[in-house]
């Protein structure tokens, strides 16, 4: 899809990224961008031994339904 972009704000601890925000451009809204987002995040946690704790609801929600990625959570 042209023109959109998913982000995320973070704050880095350690071995531990909190996730503060995940946002995806209007156009996305909808597409499942975000999950396809948040499921490279968690691709990435693991491969780079880190562990997420979401802050942001979006980022909350989506890892407890996500319970291959219960590994990755803080």
């Amino acid at each position: 899809m042209d023109g959109g972009e998913v982000w995320a704000r973070y704050s880095r601890d350690g071995d531990t990224l909190a996730v503060l925000h995940v946002e995806a451009d209007p156009a996305l809204r909808g597409t499942g961008a975000a999950g396809r987002f948040m499921q490279a995040l968690v691709e990435w946690a693991r491969a780079e031994g880190v562990k997420l704790r979401p802050v942001c609801s979006y980022a909350a929600v989506w890892l407890q339904r996500s319970k291959a990625s219960h590994d990755v959570l803080a």
